[in-house]
Parts: structure tokens; C-alpha cells; sequence
């Protein structure tokens, strides 16, 4: 293959990602990176928060890697879970630049 033969662009285009699509994937990753930096700054293990969630290590673990079977309320239980305020998770929003297009 040459490299004319190569094609650049999006992971959006890539997938063939609505722009919906891919504002929900870009929210899960932001929610999921801000529950792990919060669960690590209070010390917290994966098996705490899971112990704290009433659930398993591997769901948590499925949770901070931005699993797409996580439904949106398990990320939020888990992010008010480890003392996120609704105003600290729309932060989370805020901070994270989109990056589909509009």
C-alpha cells in the first residue's frame, strides 16, 4: 500500500459516529478519568469503591475504562460515590474539550 493510498481522519469518521455518538463517548472518558483521579486522591482502591458501591472490583474497573456497557447512572453513582458534588460533575463537562464536530 502506498501512502496515497492512506486516508486521514477522525476516530468519529473512522467509526462512523454521530455527533450524539460521540459526545456520549467523549463524556463517559471525561467522567471515567475524573472518578479514577478522585478515587486515587482519597486513597481509595478499586476494591473500596467497590466495597462503597455494593458491587464488584471488575465493575469498577469497567466503569473507569469507559466500558460502553456502564449505563450512565452506574458513572454517576460511582462519581457521587467518592464525594463528587453535581456541581464538581458538571466541572468534569466543562473542562473536557469536545472534539466532535458540531
Amino acid at each position: 500500500m502506498n501512502k496515497q493510498d492512506w486516508k486521514e481522519g477522525s476516530v468519529q469518521e473512522f467509526l462512523d459516529l454521530s455527533n450524539a455518538d460521540m459526545a456520549l463517548v467523549e463524556t463517559k472518558v471525561a467522567f471515567a478519568r475524573a472518578l479514577r483521579r478522585r478515587r486515587l486522591k482519597s486513597h481509595l482502591t478499586q476494591i473500596d469503591m467497590a466495597k462503597a458501591m455494593q458491587t464488584s472490583r471488575s465493575s469498577v474497573m469497567r466503569i473507569e475504562a469507559g466500558d460502553p456497557s456502564v449505563s450512565l447512572d452506574v458513572v454517576f453513582k460511582a462519581l457521587y460515590t467518592v464525594g463528587l458534588t453535581p456541581r464538581e460533575i458538571v466541572g468534569v463537562l466543562e473542562e473536557s474539550p469536545a472534539t466532535y464536530n458540531s
